[in-house]
């Protein structure tokens, strides 16, 4: 029997977009709450009860335009491109080098987010809006106010937490994919052992991301005729004199239940999209 063959990187990187952009759908409401969390604190219960009395169920899917954009920008690169940049560094045998797949996944996660940031800036602002402000009005302020530059503040902190999330998520998913098909006796291409390689990724997700999550959303979320941080440096200050360092974990269970359900439909979906296409998987 032939081996599969390998998708291009434009390929590999069109489905990884795809993947993302399905998952989203189900994922944008639990990073809404997730981010109202991280500016506004409080408990999740009252803060989803907050959204359904006053603004409604449909509220859950705010900037959900700008959550598609990102997935077909950023995400197409970060997942996408993984595969592809990973076997070009010599890291494609299950038994490679742990660091190789890190590397491979912080690379594609910091390119990516370069293009996503303005994206994820307005989506963010989108998110966080309570009330009745259109996307269009929302894109205006802030271009009015700050100019192009604008799209891109965070940016910093951002390729930072892209380059932690990816090659946490990537790495841990690659290498868990070998250690349970070896415990299991499960081929790497069978959906359990993508599902339960890509809840483990998911878990040790959210312990190195959640601080870079919430400096980024409190950057992200500044005023548009306002600037509150100078900068990540500034922010994390503030953040920690505030709050304490503990603070910088805050949302942590609803990041880590929409990085482990994302990360599951993402992998599930591109690897799926990988076998029907008869493309070797990740």
């Amino acid at each position: 029997m032939s081996e599969p063959k390998k998708p291009t990187l434009a390929t590999s990187m069109a489905l990884g977009g795809t993947a993302a952009a399905f998952a989203v759908n189900f994922t944008h409401p639990i990073e809404l709450v997730k981010t109202r969390l991280q500016v506004s604190g409080g408990s999740i219960g009252a803060t989803c009860s907050e959204i359904l009395s006053k603004e409604g169920v449909t509220a859950f899917w705010k900037g959900i335009p700008f959550g598609y954009g990102r997935e077909l920008s950023y995400t197409s690169i970060k997942l996408g491109a993984y595969a592809p940049v990973r076997d070009a560094m010599g890291a494609n045998d299950p038994n490679s080098p742990f660091y190789l797949k890190f590397a491979a996944g912080a690379l594609t996660g910091g390119v990516g987010s370069i293009f996503g940031n303005p994206f994820d800036v307005m989506k963010t602002l989108a998110q966080t809006n309570k009330g009745s402000e259109s996307l269009g009005a929302l894109v205006n302020n802030l271009y009015r106010d700050q100019g192009a530059a604008g799209f891109y503040r965070g940016v910093q902190v951002n390729i930072m937490r892209a380059c932690v999330l990816n090659a946490t998520k990537m790495g841990c998913y690659d290498m868990a994919k070998g250690h349970v098909s070896t415990a299991t006796g499960w081929d790497r291409k069978d959906p359990k052992t993508v599902f339960a390689s890509s809840f483990i990724a998911g878990f040790f997700m959210t312990i190195t991301v959640a601080p870079w999550d919430m400096l980024r959303t409190k950057l992200m979320n500044q005023p548009t005729d306002v600037k509150l941080y100078d900068g990540f440096v500034d922010c994390a200050s503030k953040t920690i004199k505030e709050g304490g360092v503990l603070s910088l974990w805050r949302g942590f269970v609803p990041i880590w239940a929409r990085f482990a359900p994302q990360a599951t439909l993402q992998l599930l979906t591109i690897e799926a999209l990988y076998t029907h296409l008869g493309y070797k998987g990740i």
